[in-house]
């Protein structure tokens, strides 16, 4: 009785999933940085440190739908984080893991829906 698990016609599931997943939180976190450089330069360079001030910056459509992508951008950098944790830290058990996983994307989207409501409603 051969070990079918060992040498190179082994089972491997999900490979290259890891390096998706570093890809996508690598470039998620560029964007966030840029963003964060901007709003930063904007805040520096700026006049009027009000509530009018920011209002007026969040007036034009394609700087909401920036910071939109932003957003997006920050939950699915939270949903790779987290997923992690679920699947590496927190438990083995399948179930309690998916039911983790579904509050997570439950719990994001909600996030998502909320921004949308919050930057639209300035």
């Amino acid at each position: 009785m051969t070990n079918k698990n060992i040498g190179p016609k082994r089972l491997v599931v999900g490979a290259h999933y890891g390096l998706r997943d570093w890809l996508a939180q690598r470039a998620t976190a560029v964007v966030m940085a840029v963003y964060t450089v901007i709003l930063l330069v904007l805040f520096l360079t700026g006049r009027n440190f009000s509530y009018e001030g920011w209002q007026a910056i969040f007036t034009c459509q394609w700087f909401r739908a920036v910071t939109f992508a932003v957003i997006l951008s920050l939950l699915y950098h939270a949903w790779v984080g987290i997923r992690d944790v679920w699947m590496d830290y927190v438990t083995k058990n399948v179930f309690v893991r998916i039911v983790f996983q579904v509050a997570t994307i439950l719990w994001l989207v909600a996030c998502a829906f909320y921004a949308a409501q919050i930057l639209w409603r300035v």
